[in-house]
């Protein structure tokens, strides 16, 4: 590459950029503006890239939506309900509460799509009950919510896969179903890590609730139970499109919380819908961002260049797969997910395809990966919301996570080398791939 390109330049520039403070978005379309400038071409392609982009992916609408929905349970009392019931499946045993934690992201992935609304929701819930009394130390409860958070986006709905449909035109309906595999065997195996720490560090028992109690707090959590089968339902059923069913959810969460649990103030819904834009416009901007820079590295011919390169290397599509996960892992280290979705993917789908791998397969591995970039050190989103939720050292929660971590890359190696358990959902409700 010539050094003096405009496109090395403009790759400079979006570095220093990104270094000094500006947002990655911003500096994507700063560069982008200026290779367009160097190249002598219209400026105003920058503006015409985002607005099409923009304006023509309906699918983007379901970010805010979902977005929305988690900020409506947060505020009203839907998420404290679910982890009642959670605590009466699963609080009764050694580490229970850790177990609870663990549940309720499996049930609170079927309704935000977000890996932070988690954390930042029910996962702060989480950490406040597990560190009460001295049960649990701090690090340990915040680096147990990192991980379990994880697993939201990867059961649907799910918005990382959402921004993949948009980069790689995968079906947005069976990426949500290919995930389900996934999403539990994670969940499966984060349980699984949890009984053995909990002989280990002698994890207190929480008292049972008295079988009086199940039915009322199973009825009274019921209602938000059902918020993930009206909107999966209403996807698969065919009543709606993700984007539709993602506003359901939204109007579902207010209604549920506002007419039963009568739980959200005015004040509570316009701080919710303050929350929800400031979130959606930093995501929107990074997205235009993207749509800019992407169009600069389609005149340069990267993608192409890239596939022409994997292609000289002669990998079989497992080696491809194995090259691209280690690839993720180091930038998931290193860059936010959303922006690894918007920049780096595009360049691997072409070769993917010329490879013969199912581009929902390809999705779901993607997604796990850059799900894993949010726990894992030195960037870790997760690790840093989580430890400043908690007060304990990023240190002391990057190595309680770790056995973990473990657990979470062995599932990544099997969904990997073993495509069935991803598609064989999606296969069996008429997937064709």
């Amino acid at each position: 590459m010539n050094l003096a390109s405009p496109f090395s330049i403009t790759l400079v520039v979006i570095t220093v950029l990104a270094f000094m403070g500006l947002p990655i978005g911003l500096s994507m379309i700063s560069g982008s503006i200026l290779y367009l400038w160097l190249a002598g071409a219209d400026m105003g392609i920058a503006a015409e890239q985002f607005l099409n982009g923009m304006y023509s992916n309906y699918v983007i609408l379901a970010v805010p939506l979902f977005i929305l929905a988690a900020e409506f349970m947060n505020v009203g009392s839907m998420t404290e309900r679910l982890l009642k019931f959670c605590n009466v499946l699963v609080g009764r045993f050694r580490g229970g509460l850790a177990q609870v934690n663990i549940v309720q992201s499996i049930i609170f992935a079927g309704m935000s799509g977000s890996a932070i609304a988690d954390a930042a929701g029910s996962g702060k819930m989480m950490q406040s009950m597990m560190t009460r009394d001295g049960r649990y130390t701090p690090s340990f409860a915040a680096a147990l919510t990192a991980v379990t958070a994880v697993v939201g986006p990867i059961i649907p709905p799910s918005i990382p896969m959402i921004i993949y449909s948009l980069v790689s035109d995968a079906s947005i309906g069976y990426l949500f179903l290919a995930g389900m595999v996934p999403g539990l065997l994670m969940a499966g195996l984060q349980m699984v890590q949890v009984v053995i720490t909990a002989r280990r560090k002698n994890f207190p028992v929480e008292e049972p609730v008295p079988l009086r109690k199940i039915p009322g707090i199973t009825i009274r959590a019921f209602p938000a139970l059902m918020m993930p089968v009206v909107l999966l339902g209403c996807i698969y059923s065919g009543v709606t499109t993700p984007t539709e069913a993602a506003a359901i959810a939204a109007a579902y969460a207010l209604i549920i919380s506002v007419v039963l649990y009568r739980s959200i103030s005015l004040r509570d819904f316009y701080g919710s819908l303050a929350v929800s834009a400031k979130s959606t416009a930093s995501i929107g901007m990074l997205i235009a961002g993207a749509l800019v820079f992407n169009y600069v590295v389609t005149i340069e011919n990267i993608p192409h260049s890239i596939r022409v390169l994997l292609t000289g290397l002669e990998l079989s599509p497992t080696g491809f797969l194995i090259l691209v996960n280690v690839i993720l892992l180091v930038l998931g280290c290193l860059l936010e997910g959303t922006a690894i979705l918007l920049i780096i993917v595009p360049v691997f789908i072409p070769t993917a395809q010329a490879l013969g791998i199912d581009l929902v397969h390809f999705g779901v591995v993607v997604v796990v990966n850059i799900m894993l970039g949010l726990v894992t050190p030195p960037y870790g989103l997760l690790l840093f919301i989580v430890a400043n939720i908690s007060g304990a050292p990023i240190k002391s929660i990057i190595a309680d996570a770790a056995p973990f971590l473990f657990w979470m890359v062995v599932c990544l190696i099997f969904i990997t080398f073993v495509p069935d358990s991803v598609l064989w959902l999606p296969r069996l409700l008429g997937y064709q791939g």
